[in-house]
């Protein structure tokens, strides 16, 4: 019989039958582990400049991003259905104006010692921060674009560490 591509043995997260199943990593050492993601958010000018002067409709749009950011980030295994809650130790986020874009790069740290990795979590949110500098900012502007959520690195655990060119 011949294997389909759902049944690839190196998808861990796919049984023998080709179903959705959570890794079992109970096997597994716990190390630190650690994983950096980027993203940012583009808008006019105009909407820029009113975040940037503290002039918006809901208040404190940068201060509640990185709030809501730090709350997704803890809530990740509830969120992505084959995630394993992790003891996050720390989160950082980071969300920096840029005038060339004109808007906002994201990005989160996010570091934990467990027996897998935090990449979704950081990723999370990145993700989470957007969506809330949008969701903050859309009485002003509904064309702003979320753009090029990414994981930067990741170190630690079996697979090792992962810095892209």
């Amino acid at each position: 019989m011949q294997e389909s591509p759902r049944q690839s043995s190196s998808l861990s997260h796919l049984n023998a039958q080709g179903e959705a199943q959570m890794v079992d990593v109970s096997a597994k050492q716990s190390t630190h582990r650690q994983a950096l993601a980027g993203g940012q958010i583009r808008m006019s000018k105009a909407t820029f400049e009113a975040i940037e002067a503290g002039n918006t409709p809901k208040g404190d749009v940068l201060g509640t991003a990185k709030l809501a950011a730090i709350m997704a980030a803890k809530q990740t295994a509830n969120l992505i259905p084959l995630c394993h809650p992790l003891p996050l130790h720390k989160i950082e986020v980071a969300i920096a104006p840029d005038a060339e874009l004109p808007g906002y790069q994201i990005h989160a740290t996010v570091i934990t010692k467990a027996e897998t990795g935090v990449e979704m979590e950081a990723l999370t949110a990145v993700s989470i921060a957007a969506l809330t500098l949008y969701d903050m900012a859309k009485a002003l502007e509904k064309s702003m674009q979320i753009e090029a959520i990414r994981l930067i690195s990741k170190t630690g655990g079996k697979s090792g560490d992962y810095f892209p060119d």
